[in-house]
């Protein structure tokens, strides 16, 4: 397929995705704005929110200034004053992550990854812009320049998944992107690239099992609490459309609660207004913004908490194990390398833990609103350093576990020329 093809296509597909997007936050207002209010405001008041809600679900930081009689209804020190929004909706970027992802693999799958990716960030930074100029006003604006370099990063994030997704599965050889990159990498010593693949798969993996078990702990603490999650709807009173639109707003937030229970699961937990914990060794809470969702939160700290911190090392030696231990064909680094190998990935297993887990606790979090809503979520350090030292220390011992295995348990395939030759090349 031809590179303008490719382009255009990506940028047709990236401004799909910057349309449903702003279309899921803009069709609940616009309902808000046909029953709740009677077509009685002008509709471009809800067109600038949802580009507002569109630019804080990528992380867009809003300045806010609130009117008197909404400052004074709201009753939190500093309400009057202009302040920031810096915590992301991650919905909107997990939606702009998976489109992000179809283009760059569908762009390498026809042999131009790097047109397809630049068409695609190009049209997100347009996107982003274009928002922030035509929708800011006195009440809410946004950095033009942040709003057009954090969309675009994030669609690039996807490209990349997809692209590198792709590769493994195809190995595509018409793809000057990734030609560049595997030429790169050929240049490097072949047992550094093998331990860091392996790490990489360890830490990564362990990571992401790490949230997946948090959004099992999410979903059932919504249904044990469901009924106080239905009592707060009812109080609010907001209505059939103000509750569709308060839904919507709440799934947003969902991959948020999940990256919050996964800090929680660690160890460090997380915050919901200053001076407020929420985490396995206790519970604090001041004031807690009327969301329903809010009405999951745990309220005391479970029996033996601290046990929960076993689940990182569970998976850092099951990974460790797994990738260690598996057939000689198929290892990246086999049993006969140096005694230093197990010990080199489970060090790079924990930056690469580290790094997914505190980025993510990083993004997750930020200033919700005035006084002591300015500090809600996790502390990305604390949760980084926790998932370096139990994911490495599983990864660590998973590793030489693997390594002091006998030969001929779950090896049935093992060979001793394999391992040699396997050995032969990390060494190198």
């Amino acid at each position: 397929m031809r590179r303008t093809t490719i382009a255009l296509l990506a940028a047709l597909e990236a401004s799909v995705a910057a349309l449903i997007g702003l279309g899921l936050a803009l069709v609940p207002l616009m309902l808000l704005w046909a029953v709740h209010f009677g077509l009685a405001v002008d509709a471009a008041v809800f067109f600038r929110a949802a580009a507002d809600v569109w630019l804080l679900g990528h992380g867009v930081d809003l300045v806010v200034q609130l009117d008197p009689v909404t400052s004074g209804r709201i009753a939190l020190p500093g309400a009057g004053d202009s302040f920031p929004i810096t915590i992301a909706l991650l919905g909107f970027a997990l939606i702009t992550v998976a489109f992000g992802r179809r283009i760059g693999r569908r762009s390498t799958a026809g042999g131009h990854s790097f047109s397809g990716g630049i068409a695609a960030i190009v049209v997100f930074a347009l996107a982003g812009a274009g928002l922030a100029l035509t929708a800011g006003v006195d009440a809410a604006r946004a950095d033009p320049l942040q709003a057009a370099l954090i969309p675009a990063g994030i669609v690039a994030l996807g490209v990349v998944l997809g692209a590198v997704g792709q590769v493994l599965r195809t190995d595509p050889a018409t793809d000057a992107a990734t030609g560049v990159v595997r030429r790169a990498l050929a240049a490097l010593p072949s047992g550094l690239v093998a331990g860091a693949r392996v790490a990489v798969r360890i830490g990564a993996g362990a990571a992401f099992g790490v949230l997946a078990i948090a959004a099992v702990l999410v979903a059932v603490l919504i249904a044990l609490d469901y009924a106080t999650i239905a009592a707060l709807y009812q109080a609010l009173g907001a209505g059939v459309d103000g509750g569709i639109a308060l839904t919507l707003g709440e799934l947003a937030l969902l991959p948020n609660l999940v990256i919050w229970a996964a800090a929680w699961l660690l160890g460090p937990g997380f915050a919901i207004g200053t001076g407020s914990l929420v985490s396995t060794g206790g519970t604090l809470l001041g004031p807690v913004p009327g969301i329903p969702l809010l009405g999951a939160l745990p309220t005391d700290a479970p029996a033996l908490g601290a046990l929960w911190l076993v689940v990182p090392v569970l998976l850092g030696f099951v990974g460790a194990w797994v990738v260690s231990a598996g057939d000689a064909a198929d290892r990246d680094l086999p049993r006969t390398a140096g005694w230093w190998a197990p010990l080199a990935v489970a060090a790079g297993s924990a930056v690469a833990a580290a790094v997914v887990l505190g980025l993510l606790a990083w993004w997750s979090g930020g200033a919700a609103g005035p006084g002591r809503l300015a500090d809600v979520g996790p502390a990305p350090l604390a949760v980084a350093g926790i998932a370096a030292a139990t994911v490495g220390i599983g990864a660590l011992v998973g590793g030489y576990a693997a390594r002091l295995r006998p030969r001929g348990s779950g090896d049935p395939g093992a060979s001793e020329p394999a391992d040699a030759a396997m050995a032969g090349a990390v060494d190198r």
